[in-house]
This record gives structure tokens, C-alpha cells and sequence, in this order.
């Protein structure tokens, strides 16, 4: 199929009209109009339905909006990563959670062109959701995540198992920091800890907040690896008698993606992840 008639639909869904959206794409409503016939031809079905207001999609139209997106991203994925740099033959993708993405995706990407010379590496940093539906469209090889969402074919193993653990700084005990874990996190903090559900400092990010505290003082949860040095350094200090929760990272990959490449890759990172070293996230080191 024509990629530019799924990225025309899209436009239409977007503006809301053919004319808004020919506009838009510089050509004619009738370019428009002959395009969405041919994609309802290819698709044997009805994507919109037209009024004086603009067009409306149908509910065929609506379920298609996913496979179009798809089709976009794909396509453009594909036109960003060939041909191949010169000398080289493979490919790797591998993607992270931003929590995750310093030191252990740093170490990992460093290993692999290190170890694996002859691969090309693309490395993406997102949301675990968007690294899933990556993974599910095998736009990534594999991705490390908090949280994974499970479905056939979908390769889910327990890459390290941490826990939250609350920590302030010493001297500066105060204020009480919330830091976003995602939705197991707050369900179980919430009801460990009601008082503290309302806090007037909030991050959804774990770097940010963990330099919020270096530079301003309290106290929050965070990784026992990330918080690990500071601890010795008696920066911080743990809080008595605090809940502790459990926080693994997961390693994802579709179990049908058995390339060499990716194997030793895979093999590298679990290397990785049994190595003691300082976590704490700081980028001056």
C-alpha cells in the first residue's frame, strides 16, 4: 500500500476535514477525495463519513487510526536506519525507560560496540509503554523496562530485582519528595502511606528528583542502587522503620527475534547487571 495514503488519513483525522487537509498537504481536494477511495478499495471498507462540518470517522476508521500510525512509524523507521552505515552488515535496537537509561543502558550500549564491532546500534530512551508497542512492532530488538505488559510471543525476564527504599538527606530532612514509580508503587505507598499521598513536591521522574534533593534537601524513594553511594558518602540516610517495596527491571524481547546479534547483546547485559558499581545516576562522572 501507497504510504502516503495512510499518512493523508491521518491528516484528515488530525483536521478533521479533505479540505483542511489538502490544504495541508499542498494538493487538490480531489487528490484527497481519490486517495481515501483508494484506501477504502484496498481495505474494502467506509473510513469516513462526510458532512458539511468536516468528516467523520466511521467505526471502521476508527479501529484503523492504530494500523496507520503503524504503518507511518514503520515506514519512517525504515527510511531512518537504511541502508546501512558502510561496514556494517546488522543491526542492533535496544531501548530504555529513562530511569534506567544511566548507567545501566549506558554500560550495555558501551559494551556492545565495545563487543559486537560489526553491529550498528540505534539506542531509544522512552515511556515503557511506547518501548512495549515498539517491541510488539518490532520497531526495537529489546528494551528494559519497569513495568512490562505481557502478551504471546513477548520474552519477559527479571534482568534485576531492587527495591524502593526511603532515604533524606542528612541535616535537610524535610520536604517529603513524591516520586511517581508507576501505578503498583502508588497503589502500595498510598495505602502504606496515606499521610504522605498529598505531597507538595512531586516528580514523576526519578533523576530529576534525586537531584532536586542533592541540591535542595529532603526525603523520597529511590533505588537501593542509585542511593547506594550516597549512603556510604553519608549524604543520606535511611528513615527508620520506613515500608520498603519491591521495584525489578525487566528485560523484553520477542521470543521470535532469535538473532545472533541480539543473543550476544543479551548476554552482555545480563553480565552487566551482576556487576556492583555506583548507580547514582550522576552525569559527571
Amino acid at each position: 500500500m501507497d504510504i502516503d495514503l495512510a499518512r493523508t488519513f491521518l491528516e484528515i483525522v488530525r483536521l478533521g476535514s479533505l479540505m483542511a487537509a489538502a490544504q495541508k498537504l499542498h494538493v487538490t481536494q480531489t487528490a484527497i477525495t481519490a486517495r481515501v477511495q483508494k484506501l477504502e478499495g484496498h481495505l474494502n471498507c467506509k473510513l469516513f463519513i462526510r458532512n458539511r462540518t468536516g468528516a467523520r470517522l466511521t467505526c471502521d476508521g476508527e479501529a484503523f487510526v492504530v494500523f496507520a500510525n503503524q504503518l507511518v512509524q514503520t515506514w519512517d523507521a525504515a527510511r531512518r536506519d537504511l541502508p546501512l552505515p558502510d561496514g556494517y552488515r546488522h543491526v542492533l535496537r535496544v531501548g530504555a525507560e529513562m530511569s534506567l537509561c544511566n548507567p545501566l543502558m549506558l554500560h550495555w550500549v558501551r559494551a556492545i560496540t565495545h563487543s559486537i564491532p560489526d553491529y550498528a546500534l540505534h539506542s531509544q530512551v522512552k515511556e515503557g509503554d511506547a518501548l512495549m508497542k515498539d517491541i510488539e512492532r518490532g520497531v526495537l530488538d529489546a528494551a528494559l523496562v519497569y513495568q512490562p505488559t505481557y502478551w504471546p510471543g513477548l520474552q519477559v525476564e527479571e534482568l534485576l530485582e531492587e527495591k524502593l527504599i526511603l532515604v533524606r538527606v542528612v541535616g535537610k530532612p524535610e520536604p517529603y519528595i513524591y516520586i511517581d514509580w508507576g501505578p503498583a508503587f502508588r497503589q502500595q505507598h498510598d495505602a502504606a502511606m496515606p499521610e504522605k499521598s498529598k505531597a507538595a513536591v512531586a516528580f514523576n521522574l526519578g533523576p530529576f528528583a534525586l537531584q532536586y534533593m542533592l541540591d535542595n534537601g529532603g526525603a523520597g524513594y529511590f533505588r537501593t542502587r542509585v542511593v547506594q553511594s550516597y549512603l556510604d558518602r553519608g549524604l543520606f540516610e535511611r528513615v527508620p522503620l520506613a515500608p520498603e517495596f519491591s521495584y525489578p527491571t525487566y528485560l523484553i524481547y520477542s521470543r521470535e527475534n532469535a538473532s545472533s546479534g541480539l543473543q550476544r547483546a543479551l548476554a552482555l547485559l545480563r553480565e552487566i547487571a551482576k556487576e556492583k558499581g555506583d548507580w547514582s545516576q550522576r552525569w559527571d562522572r
